[in-house]
């Protein structure tokens, strides 16, 4: 957005828009769209830490619409170099927003995930949103899974968010004030084959959501999480079978998958003041049909 000035809608935001990422619009289903609308500065004057968000997933999205509902400093975190760079020049381009950072940080390595928080509460002196994006998805039977597969998406998708947690915590806490938003997933709730480990992992980040939102809320800061149900993105589409995406396309009551920042939406409203009375909540993000 411009600095005192008009929210700008790019073409990269029309495109999200009009759905071009839903598989629904590809099936000449429309129903449900939304327009993606100007930010409101629902996050003015804060500074914001998002993990996982260099891809063209949920964190990019959130790290997008942070920026453009007024956050004064943003840092996002990822494993690839290049694209972190790429998605740092690009945040800066499209939002105008100029406080915008990168790190390294690879959220199953304690070292790593220490040096992220010690930048972050540097570069943005003093971080007041942690979004938890960061996990790994897969699909396989639980006979043919090995220990190393249940293992690593537990301990990115689980022990990561329980990591960066435990990391920030301490810091919001001396300053009597912060919020904490996590990533989980409707198969927290419900069950689909060949995702035994992932359900795992996220029914876990929402019982770790609800846990600690009690501990935190003694000093003042909000824990909660949202629990998108299919949201369309690059990686996705590229790990998951066209007739499995369209499938859950169909369960959907608007019969397409939700924009990646129509989940981004829910998070800044977790992140914002307009959710100053909700703690350890798991909001669904899910036009399912029951």
């Amino acid at each position: 957005h411009e600095r005192g000035g008009s929210p700008v809608l790019t073409e990269a935001h029309r495109q999200l828009a009009v759905g071009t990422l839903g598989l629904g619009v590809a099936r000449g289903i429309e129903v449900g769209v939304r327009e993606y609308r100007p930010g409101h500065q629902l996050l003015a004057g804060k500074s914001v830490l998002i993990t996982a968000a260099a891809g063209a997933g949920i964190g990019y999205a959130a790290a997008r619409r942070c920026a453009e509902e007024g956050c004064r400093a943003l840092m996002i975190s990822d494993v690839h170099p290049r694209r972190l760079e790429q998605a740092v020049e690009q945040l800066r381009a499209d939002t105008g927003l100029q406080a915008v950072y990168g790190q390294l940080c690879n959220v199953t390595v304690e070292t790593e995930v220490q040096a992220l928080v010690a930048a972050a509460e540097q570069a943005l002196g003093g971080v007041d949103v942690l979004i938890n994006n960061a996990g790994l998805g897969g699909s396989k039977r639980v006979t043919e899974m090995s220990d190393e597969e249940w293992l690593r998406v537990i301990d990115v998708t689980l022990t990561g968010t329980f990591r960066m947690t435990r990391a920030m915590l301490p810091h919001m806490e001396r300053r009597g004030s912060g919020a904490i938003v996590n990533n989980a997933s409707v198969l927290g709730w419900r069950a689909q084959k060949e995702q035994a480990h992932y359900a795992a992992a996220k029914a876990g980040v929402m019982a770790l959501t609800r846990c600690s939102a009690l501990e935190a809320a003694e000093s003042g800061v909000r824990i909660n999480a949202v629990s998108p149900s299919i949201a369309l993105h690059d990686f996705l589409k590229k790990a998951s079978s066209e007739e499995l995406l369209a499938k859950l396309a169909d369960r959907e009551a608007f019969g397409r998958p939700a924009e990646v920042w129509e989940v981004a939406n829910v998070m800044i409203f977790l992140a914002s003041d307009y959710a100053s009375y909700m703690v350890g909540e798991v909001l669904s993000v899910s036009s399912q049909q029951a």
